[in-house]
């Protein structure tokens, strides 16, 4: 999965020969101080403030406040009065698609988007090559036409009518009611002079729910259900609104052109490396210079070498405005300098790898910098993004390669006939906990309880874990790694003895509390159950798949002499819905609550963030809901 990553420049003293002025740090006034550099350029964003940016919207389409699912009506969506939300609830005489008054030819797409149950819509680039929008919650195989499908093709000529269709890689669609991120790069087919199509349209990449679902993939003509059946350049995005309901937010996008920043006359520099501290460049001899008009980690000579390479020389920028660089190594460090400003200085313990400048048009200077420290590993990466220009690469295609895993070598455990309860590390936002047991279930519902915390931590379908870097590279990391479409809950202490109900809720286990494990223990089904002890309190966790969905049943027995809380979910917004369940945002899952002693819960906000809980009182009691995503 891609990720991310927002880290801080810093701008480090250079000591080398080829700067302005020898010893002293260069100057950094042309970049942007941010406090978190951008990763990336800002998308422009469709304005759901009215119906504005679209082209004669029929009556079906509405700009409201929110959104809501009744999970248990099929294709029902209502809403709430306001702005920001764009919702199409199709009738029978109103059924109109919904087209956007901007065209587009290449084109990255950022979109969240709500499904009701069972149902039907789709997005389709330059109104002609549809990303299917449906309700998949569950489905086992899926196939084009579920959630972020390239749908197929059409031709009433063959026998085998629909062609070409792409099913996702995996099925990542979430639960009817939840909102569900979609990013896609879409390549639009090219054209000679003469109007004849050289390149078919391709989906470069298709992500939903942070899972990459296509790559690659190229459609040769227009998909089933358009009624734009000659192909073009460029045209509007097309909202299906003739089958189900749907809902749409946070809709942004960045239009891409053929320009491309390029490199002119490069000169390398290699020296001897192996060291974290680069030299000063005039007290060592450099083994070679030479001209090249490529930038390559490869370039370094001698097997298992360590070496610093410095490359100096131009970049052509195409166009005026802001261009944003990213650097990847692999155990290495290294620094660019732009227009004699050191941009991205990555270091081993402080890798920053982004920075944004504003430069001209026209030729710039430049030196890279790359300290191969290691001798095993070969690896340099430099990106570049500009105004209206896709992010591409300065480097040369082999120059940064990751160590791919020989799928041969993979250790996956799997649930087949029986529940698995397996121990291992495991990593929780960033931190690795060592007391950690996942279940897997006959269900293929999964999920991770620390025993040291006594904390859920995540749950998760598919496979159990993968186990590979508990056994290879001497399972340095003895890491159980679950499937990467998942849910994340908070990990830290889910009970608490509080004064009050507006008490800070303790993010370890305060010094007053005595917490102990007492184990866990197996039913006649082989589901665990796990207990512990907060002073005298003794509480029991067992957790089951709900039945028929994709969700978790947790059922919680406390026996104890003093009143106790419980931390059900943390969320940036907790919201109770219409059908008595709450949606949990951010990481965006429903917690649908019912106990049958009649306790409920309430939604709090401490220190500007949601929490969940409910008080339970001295003596027996019992706390059951269901996680559903």
């Amino acid at each position: 999965m891609k990720k991310t990553v927002f880290l801080f420049i810093v701008l480090m003293q250079l000591v080398f020969v080829g700067c302005t002025e020898k010893n002293k740090e260069p100057k950094a006034e042309s970049v942007k101080t941010v406090e978190e550099p951008l990763t990336y350029l800002p998308f422009k964003t469709v304005s759901l403030e009215d119906m504005s940016a679209f082209k004669e919207p029929s009556s079906n389409w509405q700009i409201v406040g929110d959104a809501y699912v009744d999970r248990s009506q099929k294709t029902t969506l209502t809403s709430t009065p306001g702005t920001g939300v764009l919702v199409s609830n199709p009738a029978p005489k109103s059924r109109g698609n919904l087209f956007t008054n901007f065209e587009h030819g290449d084109i990255e797409l950022e979109i969240d988007v709500m499904m009701p149950l069972e149902s039907n819509s789709g997005i389709y680039f330059q109104g002609r090559y549809e990303v299917q929008l449906f309700d998949s919650w569950g489905v086992k195989d899926v196939a084009f036409s579920d959630m972020g499908g390239i749908y197929q093709r059409w031709d009433d000529t063959k026998e085998e009518k629909g062609y070409e269709g792409h099913a996702p890689k995996i099925n990542a669609a979430k639960s009817p009611g939840l909102w569900q991120h979609l990013k896609i790069l879409f390549h639009a087919p090219r054209f000679n002079e003469a109007g004849e199509k050289i390149k078919n349209a391709e989906f470069k990449e298709v992500w939903l729910n942070g899972q990459l679902i296509h790559e690659n993939v190229e459609v040769t003509g227009y998909t089933r259900g358009t009624k734009l059946h000659e192909e073009v350049p460029s045209g509007p995005l097309m909202i299906q609104g003739d089958h189900g309901p749907v809902a749409l937010k946070n809709i942004k996008y960045k239009l891409y052109g053929s320009d491309r920043v390029t490199l002119a006359n490069v000169e390398m520099i290699e020296y001897d490396g192996g060291v974290e501290t680069l030299p000063s460049f005039d007290t060592i001899t450099p083994l070679r210079t030479v001209k090249t008009d490529s930038i390559s980690a490869q370039m370094a000579t001698g097997k298992r070498a360590s070496k610093i390479l410095v490359y100096t020389g131009n970049l052509e920028i195409p166009t005026a405005g802001d261009y944003t660089f990213d650097m990847e190594f692999l155990s290495a460090a290294g620094i660019l300098i732009v227009n004699k400003d050191t941009i991205v200085n990555y270091e081993l313990e402080k890798p920053s790898r982004f920075a944004t400048v504003s430069l001209q048009k026209g030729q710039v200077p430049f030196k890279l910098i790359y300290n191969k420290i290691s001798r095993y590993y070969i690896g340099l990466g430099l990106y570049v993004e500009g105004p209206n220009m896709e992010k591409h690469s300065l480097t040369a295609k082999q120059s940064y390669m990751p160590r791919i895993r020989n799928p041969k070598n993979d250790i996956f455990v799997e649930v087949e006939d029986e529940v698995i309860a397996q121990r291992s590390y495991f990593m929780h936002n960033g931190v690795k906990r060592t007391h950690v047991v996942s279940v897997g279930t006959l269900e293929n519902v999964n999920y991770a309880f620390d025993l040291e915390s006594g904390s859920l931590l995540k749950a998760w379908d598919g496979v159990l874990l993968d186990a590979t870097p508990m056994w290879y590279v001497r399972g340095m990391d003895q890491l159980g790694v679950p499937n990467d479409f998942n849910i994340s809950f908070n990990g830290g202490p889910e009970f608490a003895f509080l004064e009050n109900e507006k008490a800070v809720w303790p993010d370890t286990i305060p010094a007053q509390v005595v917490q102990k494990q007492i184990g866990y223990k197996f039913d006649t089904s082989g589901m665990p159950s796990f207990t512990f002890k907060m002073n005298k309190t003794t509480i029991e966790n067992k957790i089951v798949p709900v039945e028929g969905v994709r969700g978790l049943n947790r059922q919680i027995t406390i026996t104890g002499s003093e009143p106790i809380w419980f931390k059900i979910a943390d969320g940036d917004e907790i919201k109770k819905l219409p059908d008595g369940s709450y949606l949990i945002k951010n990481e965006n899952y429903f917690i649908d609550f019912s106990d049958k002693n009649g306790t409920t819960p309430v939604i709090r906000n401490v220190n500007g963030r949601d929490e969940l809980v409910v008080e339970l009182s001295a003596g027996n009691q019992s706390v059951t809901y269901n996680i559903i995503w």
